[in-house]
């Protein structure tokens, strides 16, 4: 999936069909498992199947499913990613409403959990539904730690998203119409850093963050370790040059910097931080702080109005669409999980 699980299984899902379907039957032996065969595709005439556990998903989820499917009207299916964007909720929402994984026991947990997963031949990646955000701050290999360094680790992934989005925006804002807010010594400290520079501070910052997409994106298509030595060395030689010459600050490049590291924490949100960190910027610029509050207002009310093939996208994280509490915020220990985290399962029933 994302990211480099440290534990947990090391095998994977391949281009074969049958042998994806023989890793997800191995590690759920029961009965109730469940296969659904459907061919799309008026050209290519893939074979994908939908994989779900009967009387631990709703079967409104599965009607919904098979409904999405039969409505697929592209010609060719060479990929999962093909079906993603078609059957997805929000397609125009840069957050992800479909879950994605390469990993047989990524796909065997959520299948516990109430969910349906989509193979796809021809493709060793996954498609698994419903999807909602706290999965997003989860990693491969939570449930394979300790409980306790995955309790803070996650708390570090949720606020890391949000300063990621928000503390371009905050600097843009204190720095044009809020300088009084600033204590005195940092304020002399921020002027003295920007003399000389000649541009207005969000543009540098703009311009930054940009900079900081391209650096990533071609270190992201650099094959091997040349890439990460060329994001690393490009950011430090640019920073440091731009610093020296003047052309932006150094206090924005701090900001900027941070944002960037801060959003490495979700990767599974690195779309949605980069649109929400432009749109919160802009907002700061035009209205000052009213307008960082505004712009999140904003952002949490799109999260709300959020759906999953039917389940509420901020289920566990909203007091009023929190369902089960114990797999949500922090990892509940092994030892006192009532159900093994089944969030989205049906109540009562198990496999």
């Amino acid at each position: 999936n994302t990211g480099k699980g440290m534990q947990g299984p090391r095998e994977g899902f391949t281009e074969g069909f049958m042998t994806n379907l023989s890793m997800i039957r191995r590690r759920l032996r029961t009965p109730h498992l469940k296969f659904t065969f459907q061919t799309l595709g008026s050209r290519t005439h893939t074979t994908v199947c939908l994989c779900y556990l009967d009387g631990v998903c709703k079967p409104s989820v599965v009607k919904e499913w098979e409904a999405r499917l039969s409505s697929f009207t592209l010609d060719s299916v060479l990929d999962a990613n093909y079906l993603s964007e078609c059957v997805r909720d929000s397609r125009m929402s840069p957050f992800p409403t479909i879950g994605v994984t390469e990993r047989p026991d990524v796909v065997a947990a959520r299948l516990l959990e109430g969910q349906v997963a989509l193979v796809v031949d021809g493709t060793p990646v996954m498609l698994t539904a419903p999807y909602i955000l706290q999965e997003c701050f989860q990693a491969n290999d939570d449930y394979y730690r300790n409980f306790f360094y995955v309790g803070l680790a996650r708390l570090l992934r949720m606020a890391g998203f949000v300063i990621s989005i928000c503390i371009p925006a905050i600097y843009v804002a204190l720095l044009t119409f809020h300088q009084e807010i600033l204590p005195t010594r940092l304020l002399f400290a921020v002027a003295a850093a920007r003399q000389g520079v000649p541009m207005p501070t969000l543009l540098e910052t703009v311009l930054l963050l940009l900079v900081f997409e391209i650096l990533k994106e071609a270190g992201t298509r650099t094959p091997g370790a040349i890439g990460q030595t060329m994001s690393i060395v490009g950011g430090l030689v640019l920073g440091q040059a731009a610093v020296s010459a003047r052309f932006v600050s150094a206090p924005v490049v701090i900001v900027v910097a941070m944002a960037g590291v801060l959003g490495l924490l979700t990767p599974k949100l690195t779309t949605a931080a980069m649109v929400s960190r432009f749109f919160l910027l802009a907002c700061g610029a035009v209205l000052g702080l009213y307008g960082v509050f505004f712009g999140m207002a904003l952002v949490l009310a799109h999260l709300s109005g959020l759906s999953s093939f039917g389940v509420p996208y901020l289920l566990n994280l909203l007091p009023r669409v929190s369902p089960h509490l114990e797999d949500a915020y922090v990892r509940t220990p092994w030892f006192k999980m009532r159900e093994s985290g089944r969030f989205m399962a049906r109540k009562g029933e198990r496999p």
